[in-house]
């Protein structure tokens, strides 16, 4: 019925009127297209346009920019001349330090020849000694006292806690040892990082400068602080014992690495009272230790030079 009600009048009318409908709607569609592009350029310029920067964000740069040395580092936590001291600190006390450490047992050589030192256990043992209650203590409370004495330029004090430093060793290869180290060290410190006062410090001492002495000077002539240097000096003592042990008794690498590990607690108890203790308080009690760096003098065969 609706197709027969369509006549060709109406037909022609639909074919005169369509074109004229799609040409507005295509006329519309483009003015919103225009539109929309006109409102987006605009903006598309705005947001491609660089940023200048404002003079207060680039005085804040600067200031952070001046206070990096003076403040943590976010990513290292350690100041600049923190860094620098912790790195000097593990250049100076490492075995690779020319001092000839590895060359020098402290009469553990004897120790092990008659028995005392067998193995693991008993080097640990002979080791507690020698820290808590021997040279490792002493050389902790000359090194201190040889530190501070050169901190606060007093010269005088620094000489005469040189000249008691060398008297207080017990044998001839002990004073050997400490003494050929203590040269040799401030010799390298001298040719290849030397400073401000080192000289100077080193020339008032006028005499023989032992090896935890000379550990003091330098470090403080470096204005490295005093307990990071004495734990530091001890670590490599008690390292080099074990070194000497390992290659004596024999022992193995991860033997020497678990002797080294059971006397951390050694370690810093006995730097914590060698700070704590004035030139009184030195004294040692390791006789047997004292008669092997005497008897190893005369020892028949011999790896090492004390």
């Amino acid at each position: 019925m609706i197709l027969r009600m369509i006549t060709p009048v109406m037909i022609i009318q639909a074919m005169i009127i369509m074109p004229a409908i799609i040409t507005m709607m295509i006329i519309g569609m483009t003015s919103i297209a225009v539109t929309t592009i006109t409102t987006a350029i605009p903006m598309l310029m705005t947001t491609s346009k660089p940023a200048r920067p404002r003079r207060r964000a680039v005085a804040r740069a600067d200031s952070v920019n001046e206070d990096a040395a003076r403040t943590p580092d976010s990513r290292s936590g350690m100041r600049e001349s923190e860094a620098a001291a912790l790195y000097r600190l593990m250049t100076w006390l490492s075995p690779s330090f020319p001092v000839g450490a590895f060359s020098y047992s402290s009469g553990i050589e004897w120790a092990v020849e008659a028995g005392d030192i067998c193995d693991a256990a008993s080097l640990r043992s002979w080791l507690i000694s020698m820290l808590a209650d021997g040279p490792g203590f002493c050389d902790g409370v000359f090194l201190a006292h040889a530190h501070r004495a050169a901190s606060s330029l007093d010269q005088a004090g620094l000489r005469e806690i040189a000249e008691l430093a060398a008297a207080f060793v017990p044998s001839r290869e002990r004073y050997l040892e400490t003494s050929a180290q203590g040269r040799a060290f401030i010799d390298i410190a001298r040719a290849a990082w030397n400073c401000d006062g080192l000289d100077r410090l080193v020339s008032c001492c006028d005499g023989v400068i032992v090896y935890p002495v000379a550990v003091g000077l330098v470090s403080a002539a470096h204005a490295i602080p005093l307990a990071p240097t004495l734990h530091a000096f001890l670590h490599a003592l008690t390292s080099n014992w074990i070194s000497a042990g390992a290659r004596l008794v024999p022992l193995g690498q991860t033997d020497s690495q678990r002797v080294l590990a059971l006397l951390e607690p050694i370690v810093v108890s006995t730097g914590k009272r060698a700070l704590e203790a004035s030139l009184d308080d030195l004294g040692s009690a390791t006789f047997r230790a004292d008669l092997a760096s005497m008897r190893h003098e005369t020892q028949y065969t011999r790896l090492f030079r004390s």
